[in-house]
């Protein structure tokens, strides 16, 4: 019996992917419901759990995939995959009233090349704290305090070390579960209530996960226009690192 469920489940792990996925998100939002009254978001907790899962599989198995090296949950791996993650990035766009973004204009294009930077900043002046100095290190680093994906972008296009680009995907993750946890909070006090100012916050913010999270916890109405600039603020950091950024650092440190 248990071979046979075994041998289903490992042969459609598309399916077995999105069954555990759905079972973690039902876990996730109990929690949120029973314990937290609903302050801290289900999605965040959703990525607490999986950030742990993953930890534990790895130290299980000595792999280098998470969870993804167990058999059972290998499904994963597919359902995580760039080409469902970019499926879901555009499909939020057509959420999105073209009226309303309009009316974000010029300062909306300002917020992406704003948030690019400060973000790149702060984890620049992160990494030197910790003592690296070289152009390639500090730049991955950066682009990683941008998102997760732009830090492994610019790292593999500059030829930084697999520790470094591992170090910007854990920047950028931290990141993310900072916007989705802190979002609902703060919202009140910036005035982020209306799809203007959504779409101003997720230039500011880029990381589509911590973005996407946090707006559905303050209004699930705002989540596909914080979401669409999100993803240009993401193509505009992988862009950007390994090109204007990475010369700027090289020309700053030699």
């Amino acid at each position: 019996m248990y071979e046979s469920m075994m041998k289903v489940i490992t042969s459609y792990g598309l399916i077995s992917g999105f069954a555990i996925v759905g079972v973690t998100m039902w876990l996730s939002y109990w929690i949120s419901n029973t314990f937290t009254k609903g302050r801290l978001h289900g999605s965040a907790i959703a990525i607490l759990l999986g950030l742990l899962l993953s930890y534990i599989g790895g130290a299980l198995t000595g792999g280098q995939k998470g969870v993804v090296d167990i058999p059972l949950l290998s499904g994963i791996g597919l359902l995580g995959g760039a080409m469902l993650r970019d499926f879901a990035i555009v499909a939020t766009a057509f959420g999105v009233s073209v009226d309303e973004l309009k009316r974000a204009g010029f300062v909306g294009v300002l917020a992406l090349f704003v948030g690019v930077g400060t973000s790149f900043i702060a984890g620049v002046a992160v990494a030197m704290a910790f003592g690296y100095t070289d152009a390639v290190s500090l730049t991955t680093i950066g682009a990683g305090a941008v998102t997760y994906i732009v830090g492994p972008v610019t790292g593999a296009a500059i030829g930084a070390s697999s520790e470094v680009m591992a170090l910007s995907i854990a920047a950028g993750l931290i990141k993310a579960i900072l916007v989705m946890v802190m979002t609902p909070f703060v919202a009140p006090m910036i005035g982020l209530n209306n799809p203007r100012s959504a779409v101003i916050f997720g230039g500011l913010m880029g990381t589509s996960s911590g973005v996407a999270g946090g707006l559905a916890a303050t209004d699930p109405k705002l989540v596909p226009y914080g979401c669409l600039t999100a993803a240009f603020y993401t193509a505009l950091g992988c862009l950007l690192g390994p090109s204007l950024l990475f010369l700027i650092m090289r020309g700053l440190l030699g």
